[in-house]
């Protein structure tokens, strides 16, 4: 056949299915040998007709085996890929076990050590509980002991007594530190000039009116040579020999002033029961205090003995005397210092009811501010 379309062409769509053909329109560029079309002659038409239905249904038979097989082979791909993925998760689990074990074992450990330490916990639990029971018990008697302290201060014995007792107390502590004052009052010099010549004008029975009084009576801060202690003054520390003084009256005033304060200072500081830090040993215008603290001498004297008799003690009972007066040039120091004890001793006692020291050097300020203190108002709402 030449021109046209020719019957092997024609064939190249055929479709069969079953007894049945269909014919299917397919474009010449998916037909092979297009290009180089083969030309069969009409008598051979009828046999390549028949070739091409055979192929035909060959090529069907191989389809419909290729779609068996790529179902058997789909069915076994899901098969085994199912199968790797349960062998992807059995891998997982196994993993997750091994670590819930390791867990496992740990907790295990930990369990272990924490029943040991419950162990150990509740032994101090049941010696606090025995301790706690003990506490208790004496926590209850200590509270029936302040309940009873509590009724005995609420009743008719209790605070309110204890109170007006100790008012009186100060009151009568009041009064006999206003005798001490009445006995050695301590006051300026104007003030013992106008009090003489008050006492002699009452003496001689005169008014009082023409009596002019002094401006001013001593503040806080006076000075010490301005006070005089039932008119005898303290002198300041020598500092010659005394025995080139032309006048020794006031080396003995002032002995005196001082053995008057010491004396003074004992009685108020046994009123008020304040023992002494450094007590005094009185006698007048011979007075003298005690220090316990032991000398440089005295200390090294008592190593060198400690060191040769073991038994020894570094520290002496008997106190070192320092003289309240001044008898020559060697007792200046040791006075200094008796009056610097003195001084403490004052300021002693002026801490004790609530004061302050108005100075190292102030014997008579410090005594009448003492004597001011006690003889005031506030003392007896201490």
């Amino acid at each position: 056949m030449e021109g046209g379309e020719s019957e092997p062409d024609r064939a190249a769509g055929v479709e069969t299915t079953g007894a049945e053909v269909d014919w299917q329109v397919v474009s010449s560029d998916d037909v092979a040998g297009v290009e180089a079309p083969r030309v069969v002659e009409w008598e051979d038409m009828e046999q390549e007709i028949a070739r091409l239905w055979s192929l035909s249904a060959a090529l069907r038979t191989a389809k419909e085996r290729k779609e068996v097989l790529s179902q058997r082979l789909d069915s076994i791909i899901k098969v085994r890929s199912e199968s790797l993925q349960r062998t992807n998760e059995l891998e997982d689990m196994k993993k997750k076990l091994e670590a819930r074990k390791a867990v496992h074992r740990d907790l295990l450990i930990f369990c272990k050590n924490s029943s040991d330490d419950v162990e150990t916990r509740i032994e101090q639990l049941s010696l606090r509980i025995r301790t706690l029971l003990v506490a208790s018990k004496t926590l209850s008697v200590a509270h029936n002991q302040l309940q009873e302290a509590k009724n005995l201060l609420s009743g008719e014995n209790g605070h309110c007594r204890l109170k007006k007792i100790q008012q009186k107390l100060r009151m009568r502590q009041q009064h006999m530190v206003a005798q001490v004052a009445s006995i050695y009052p301590v006051r300026t010099l104007d003030e013992h000039i106008f009090m003489k010549i008050l006492d002699s004008h009452s003496s001689s029975s005169k008014s009082t009116g023409d009596v002019v009084p002094p401006s001013k009576s001593i503040s806080r801060g006076s000075s010490q040579s301005s006070l005089t202690i039932l008119g005898m003054p303290l002198m300041a520390l020598p500092v010659k020999k005394t025995g080139y003084f032309s006048d020794k009256k006031e080396v003995q005033q002032s002995a005196t002033a001082l053995g008057y304060a010491a004396h003074a200072l004992q009685l108020i500081a046994s009123y008020l029961e304040v023992p002494l830090r450094y007590p005094l040993r009185l006698g007048g215008s011979r007075s003298y205090i005690h220090d316990y603290a032991p000398s440089v001498e005295s200390f090294l004297s008592s190593a060198d003995s400690a060191a040769t008799s073991p038994t020894l003690s570094l520290t002496s009972s008997i106190p070192t005397e320092f003289p309240l007066f001044f008898d020559g040039q060697d007792t200046i120091t040791r006075a200094a210092y008796a009056i610097f004890l003195l001084n403490k001793d004052l300021e002693q006692v002026l801490n004790y009811i609530g004061a302050e020291s108005l100075g190292p050097r102030h014997i008579l300020a410090n005594l009448k501010e003492l004597m001011r203190v006690i003889l005031s108002d506030e003392f007896l709402d201490r």
